[in-house]
């Protein structure tokens, strides 16, 4: 129960974060957004940047077999993916595929789906 918990909170925690990275957007402080971005990605779900950004996506299938990240943080993970769509076509095209390989292994591996990533798989089809 207590580790419930404790995933609970730094969910909501992450939530929070993200929100403010929207802001930061909104507000047009992109370079601010960006560095708070990498900042959670890095120490929140242990994903350097370099693996992120990497071209090749055996990099990251590397990555997030061997993460062992809860399929809650998981799915917090791919929250944080999916708002840096829309960004740039070449950041579209980095990002899309990890989110489906997220997508995948929640379903497969954790028997976690959602209507929301269903939907969120579609709109991603047009950045592949």
């Amino acid at each position: 129960m207590y580790r419930k918990d404790l995933i609970t909170a730094e969910i909501e925690r992450l939530a929070q974060v993200l929100a403010r990275i929207m802001g930061l957007k909104l507000e047009g402080d992109l370079t601010k957004a960006n560095s708070l971005f990498n900042e959670t990605i890095t120490n929140s779900f242990k994903l350097p940047t370099e693996i992120l950004e990497d071209i090749a996506i055996a990099t990251f299938e590397k990555w997030l077999a061997e993460s062992d990240l809860p399929p809650e943080k998981l799915d917090s993970l791919s929250e944080f993916l999916y708002y840096e769509l829309g960004v740039s076509t070449e950041r579209n095209q980095l990002i899309a595929p990890r989110l489906n390989l997220i997508y995948k292994v929640l379903a497969e591996q954790h028997k976690i789906v959602h209507l929301t990533n269903f939907h969120r798989q579609e709109i991603i089809q047009q950045y592949l």
